[in-house]
């Protein structure tokens, strides 16, 4: 046994507890009245995420082969998509790896869904309208949402063009965070938006940039109008970084290219190597309609919903005290 003293009661206060329950019924009845139909796919995968930035748990079994927390329901949920299920969402958690902060906990809640013939614009605005439902009291939703580009955020807080400023350049903005002298572009790019530019944003409004770079893609679709950006958005209130969203990319073949570049750079980094999800590229390659699918962090509006200053304080157990 481990633990001890009072580290068996919840770290949210009832009142918290009671507030989360009404935002999961208030997200679900926001779904209901947009005809969004409510899926639940399986929290144990078998196969891992391919992304260098997340981090997948294994889970023992006793014998090959290995099977996995799901980091998001993307991949099953796509696969519904596939299928014909229409437009969807999720409540859920998940399970990333090596995430312990104020901001993370091992295990989350995600709020995910995808609309079909929705373009970008079309899902910030429903991202937008949830948000709005779900804490219309805090300060930073008394004033109309902002929309920015990645490369006016960027310039803004770095002076540096992040299409065009050289490795030193970008080192410098981040020496004084210990970076690793070796570390690639793309690893410089995220600790300069992580670190340096999300805690500044979506001070006095909510705020969603846009054209993340093409090589931050991921699932994303690239821009026909500018190649060197993916048509993905990020969300941001009061420094926090709430949601994730694309327009999803239909194509098996390029997504295949995407996971083995993943594959390489987690090899070159030392990370452990799975097998990509072979179901979700045959649904790719079965035909993903066009879509626009997002993530939004259920806990972290909660936090702001709730004027909590850490995670722990809107979760029942954290991973710690589970």
């Amino acid at each position: 046994m481990s633990g001890g003293g009072d580290d068996w009661r919840p770290t949210a206060s009832l009142e918290r507890l009671a507030l989360r329950a009404a935002l999961l019924a208030d997200t679900r009845a926001f779904f209901a009245a947009r005809r969004v139909l409510e899926v639940d796919t399986p929290a144990l995968v078998t196969s891992a995420v391919t992304d260098v930035h997340i981090h997948s748990v294994t889970v023992e079994v006793g014998r090959p082969p290995a099977l996995f927390l799901h980091t998001s329901p993307e991949y099953a949920m796509k696969r519904l998509l596939a299928a014909g299920s229409g437009d969807i969402y999720q409540i859920c958690h998940v399970a990333r790896g090596f995430e312990q902060s104020r901001l993370h906990n091992t295990e989350f809640t995600l709020v995910e869904w995808y609309r079909l013939g929705f373009d970008l614009g079309a899902l910030m605005d429903e991202v937008e309208a949830l948000v709005r439902a779900l804490c219309a009291s805090h300060p930073g939703l008394q004033r109309p949402a902002e929309r920015c580009s990645y490369r006016e955020v960027f310039m803004r807080h770095t002076g540096l063009d992040p299409f065009a400023a050289t490795i030193p350049q970008l080192q410098g903005v981040v020496a004084h965070l210990g970076y690793r002298d070796t570390a690639p572009r793309d690893e410089l790019l995220d600790l300069i938006m992580g670190a340096v530019i999300g805690p500044a944003l979506g001070q006095e409004a909510l705020t969603f940039i846009y054209g993340y770079p093409a090589s931050q893609a991921a699932l994303a679709r690239l821009d026909p109008q500018d190649p060197r950006t993916a048509q993905r958005f990020e969300l941001y209130l009061a420094g926090i970084e709430l949601a994730n969203g694309f327009h999803e990319l239909a194509s098996a073949d390029e997504q295949r290219l995407r996971f083995a570049e993943d594959l390489r750079e987690r090899a070159r980094r030392g990370l452990p190597v799975f097998p990509m999800d072979e179901r979700l590229l045959a649904a790719l390659a079965a035909g993903l309609p066009d879509c626009a699918g997002v993530a939004l962090g259920f806990d972290r509006v909660l936090m702001l919903a709730a004027g909590a200053a850490h995670i722990h304080e809107v979760l029942p157990f954290p991973t710690q005290t589970a």
